[in-house]
């Protein structure tokens, strides 16, 4: 009988080492531009993609843990009524915070 050989990877699998697809929508009817900016990328605003119900999202691949986030609605920053919960960022400002497991 052969014995099976467990493969075995420098990085052993972990939830927190894995990414998981988050859709971020936000209802901004009369907006010219909404985008999303967080940790996840650096507070680098990206453009979230219109819909013609007046809602606006985006796929975000992320791992596991709390984030920070806020939309810019036309450049106003926005806090998301679906988060988790509201914190604070670096600069003391309101941000939107959503745990992802």
């Amino acid at each position: 009988m052969r014995s099976l050989e467990r493969q075995t990877s420098a990085a052993p699998y972990s939830a927190r080492n894995s990414l998981k697809p988050i859709h971020f929508y936000c209802h901004a009817p009369d907006a010219k531009l909404v985008e999303i900016e967080g940790d996840f990328n650096q507070w680098t605003p990206a453009a979230m993609r219109q819909r013609h119900d007046g809602w606006w999202y985006l796929q975000v691949d992320l791992s596991h843990g709390h984030r920070q986030y806020r939309f810019l609605v036309d450049g106003k920053p926005t806090l998301d009524p679906q988060s988790t919960g509201v914190g604070r960022d670096e600069a003391n400002e309101a941000v939107s915070i959503m745990a992802v497991s």
